[in-house]
C-alpha cells in the first residue's frame, strides 16, 4: 500500500488534472512536502485523504488503491476468464455487465479507471457505448478497449473515432489484454500474474 503519492498519482487518484493537485499543493489546500533539492512535489496518504474527504472526491480508489476495470461482454465465460487473470494479479477491481445499458448505468455509479467493451452486445453497439463515455466530459479519463471477433479494419477506425483507445481482436490471449490494460493505466505489466 502506497503511503506517498506524486502529484500525477494524486490526480489520477481524485481524478482531476495534474495541474488542478498542483494548484492546490502551492495554495496550501492540499498538504504535503517537496523533495530537498528538486522541485518535486509530494503528498502523502492521510494528507491525500483528507483533502478528498473536505473537497467530497469520493475516496474508494485511496482506500482499495485498487484501479477500477469494467467489462461489458456477454460473453460469460470469456468475463470469467478476464476476471480471474485480473483479479489473480491482485491490483484491480472488477464489475462486469453484459449489455450495453447496464453499462450506460454502471460507468456513471462504478466510475472505471478503464472499460473492456465488446463491440457486438445484444441491444447497442460497442461503438454507441464509446461515444456516450466520450461526451461526458466527468469521464474524460475513463480509457475504452474494444474487443471484438467481427471487426474490418476499417470498423477499428471508427471504434477509434468514436473514442476507443485501444482494439483487441477476438480470439485474444487475456495476457495480453492485461498487458493493454496495465499499458493505458500507466502501471507495471506483472511478468507471469
Amino acid at each position: 500500500m502506497k503511503t506517498v503519492f506524486t502529484t500525477g498519482e494524486a490526480a489520477k487518484i481524485c481524478k482531476v488534472s495534474q495541474q488542478t493537485i498542483i494548484r492546490c499543493f502551492d495554495s496550501g489546500q492540499l498538504k504535503g512536502f517537496r523533495v530537498p533539492g528538486s522541485r518535486f512535489r509530494r503528498i502523502p496518504r492521510d494528507q491525500l485523504y483528507i483533502f478528498m474527504r473536505d473537497n467530497g472526491i469520493p475516496t474508494d480508489a485511496l482506500e482499495s488503491g485498487k484501479r477500477k476495470i469494467l467489462i461489458v461482454d456477454d460473453d460469460q465465460e470469456l468475463v470469467e476468464l478476464i476476471t480471474d487473470a485480473l483479479e489473480r494479479d491482485g491490483r484491480f477491481e472488477v464489475r462486469s455487465v453484459n449489455n450495453g445499458f447496464d453499462a450506460g448505468m454502471m460507468v456513471k455509479e462504478y466510475h472505471p479507471d478503464l472499460i473492456v467493451l465488446d463491440v457486438m452486445l445484444p441491444d447497442i453497439n460497442g461503438k454507441e457505448v464509446c461515444q456516450r463515455v466520450r461526451n461526458d466530459k466527468t469521464m474524460d479519463d475513463v480509457r475504452v478497449i474494444c474487443i471484438s471477433g467481427m471487426v474490418d479494419e476499417d470498423k477499428v477506425g471508427e471504434l477509434k473515432s468514436a473514442g476507443a483507445d485501444d482494439f483487441l481482436q477476438k480470439p485474444f490471449e487475456v495476457e495480453k489484454l492485461v498487458e493493454r490494460i496495465c499499458h493505458h493505466l500507466d502501471m507495471e505489466v506483472v511478468a507471469g500474474a
